[in-house]
């Protein structure tokens, strides 16, 4: 993909708010100062350098203590193992569907093999709440951080209002249901992952 290529050349970290940062890669990296640094997917693992070299300009990669993944396709969890240091999460809902089918879950047979992290299971942590948001995955999450009013929404709702139902373990009525439970969510800055 020659466009992603070239974009993938000018992406820099981006302040959105006071304590929110975000990289655009062809899946999008939050980072955030909370009491501890945290990550919000990783992004996918052929930006890898860039990733060590944009957020390490903001903190050394080792002091970021919890990596949350709004669910596990491949896009998403590609640069987990950067954080030596974090502790990773995901909804109770992913880890049981990694357990099942790595595969499935991931979506990419190269990132399936590789991918060998401890997940612990989501829950509220560092004033950010976990909403339950089935559709684009079984156990999609959207983080609330109301402090700053931010919504990260993975791959359940995008600047166009919808998310992404078109794999095979997807699920368009779960998916109606959950973009209903977060369009009343009151945020100032959406965080997507992925710019479309």
């Amino acid at each position: 993909m020659p466009e992603y290529s070239f974009l993938r050349n000018m992406a820099t970290m981006q302040k959105l708010c006071k304590n929110v940062w975000k990289l655009s890669l062809m899946s999008n990296l939050y980072l955030l100062k909370l009491k501890e640094w945290v990550v919000i997917d990783t992004g996918p693992a052929e930006d890898k350098e860039l990733v060590k070299r944009e957020l390490s300009s903001i903190v050394p990669l080792e002091k970021v203590s919890a990596v949350i993944l709004t669910h596990l396709h491949f896009d998403h969890i590609g640069n987990a193992d950067l954080f030596q240091n974090a502790e990773l999460f995901a909804s109770a809902e992913e880890i049981r569907l990694l357990r099942q089918n790595k595969l499935h879950a991931i979506l990419n047979d190269e990132a399936a093999k590789k991918f060998s992290a401890m997940l612990h299971p989501l829950k509220d942590m560092l004033g950010l709440k976990i909403i339950l948001t089935p559709g684009h995955t079984l156990g999609s999450v959207c983080l609330w951080y109301p402090r700053e009013k931010v919504l990260f929404s993975g791959d359940t709702l995008f600047e166009n209002g919808y998310g992404r139902v078109d794999f095979p373990f997807s699920d368009a009525e779960a998916m109606e249901k959950s973009l209903a439970l977060v369009r009343k969510i009151p945020y100032k800055i959406l965080a997507a992952g992925h710019d479309y």
